[in-house]
């Protein structure tokens, strides 16, 4: 990247390759890896930075495949700064950086029943991005409002009309950063809460790969409709159950391999580059839907690009 870059107090680091700051541990470099002090470092590299300048807000990785040949632009990752989580008048306030699983306990802790996300991988800033839900509840059912520095370096918050939550969906502006949200939940007694958890802990531990390195589920469940009339995935056509019955449990290409526990969990198996896993990702779009005439939908993020050495 031949551009100048404003001047940080944070940590801004050229060239930064991405492979460890990603689940399935594949990628190549970003242009430049900026780690922001604050919010107000945030929003000043923001709001002087060259707008055509892509950027790209990166949490721990858990839902993504950066490509092999790397991100142009700047990949924005928040850190320690970013994760503080409280409890005030019956809401949770969460930094984009605290980890889902983190905000569950907390809530549980003080009576809240945010339960759902505590078997979600990954950050607040992309669970709230991606509208993440887990036994039927999503982050929609509970979000009150985010706190977003947009591409421009100014701040806003975020209703939930604003983001308008779809099913794996939201409409955040393109290149905003989400540093914060507040959620609603419901009040309960905490060892009711911390029993729940641990039920949904010992259900997810007996039927998905959590040994392995995967980024979760790889294709949303085909969008039907809850009484509601919200999409939901909540209903018999499970992404899954069309792919096991397309006879890919198990397949694989190069080291990426459909989990043979999950047939929706697309691992790492050992070496896997991305070109391995994106490919075999749609080796299995293209037999599900020549054996169901159904599309699947990739819930993974893929970014960056391509290098001219592989074949995906």
């Amino acid at each position: 990247m031949t551009h100048d870059l404003p001047p940080v107090r944070g940590s801004l680091t050229p060239n930064r390759p991405l492979a460890d700051l990603t689940w399935l541990r594949v990628g190549g470099p970003a242009d430049w890896l900026f780690q922001p002090a604050d919010a107000k470092d945030l929003s000043a590299f923001l709001a002087a930075l060259d707008p055509e300048v892509p950027v790209f807000p990166m949490g721990v990785g858990s839902n993504l495949i950066v490509r092999d040949g790397g991100i142009r632009g700047v990949v924005i990752r928040l850190g320690r700064g970013f994760s503080e989580i409280s409890v005030e008048d019956w809401l949770v306030r969460a930094g984009a950086a605290a980890l889902d699983a983190h905000v569950a306990r907390k809530a549980a802790e003080a009576g809240i029943d945010l339960t759902f996300l505590r078997t979600i991988p990954g950050a607040i800033g992309g669970a709230v991005r991606m509208n993440a839900g887990c036994y039927g509840s999503y982050v929609a059912d509970h979000f009150v409002e985010a706190t977003a520095i947009l591409r421009d370096g100014s701040t806003t918050r975020l209703s939930a009309e604003a983001m308008g939550f779809g099913y794996r969906h939201s409409d955040l502006p393109e290149g905003a950063v989400i540093t914060g949200a507040v959620f609603r939940g419901a009040r309960a007694e905490p060892e009711a809460l911390a029993a729940k958890m641990e039920e949904q802990l010992a259900r997810r531990d007996a039927t998905q790969p959590v040994k392995d390195r995967s980024a979760g589920s790889t294709f949303r469940n085909p969008a039907g409709f809850s009484s509601t009339g919200r999409a939901d995935d909540v209903h018999d056509l499970k992404a899954w159950k069309l792919i096991d019955e397309a006879g890919l449990r198990g397949a694989r290409r190069g080291g990426a391999q459909m989990s043979e526990k999950h047939p929706n969990f697309l691992i790492n198996a050992g070496g896997a580059t991305a070109a391995d896993l994106e490919g075999l990702g749609e080796e299995v779009r293209k037999r599900v839907f020549q054996i169901s005439g159904l599309t699947l939908q990739w819930e993974i993020m893929r970014i960056g690009d391509v290098r001219p050495d592989t074949d995906a």
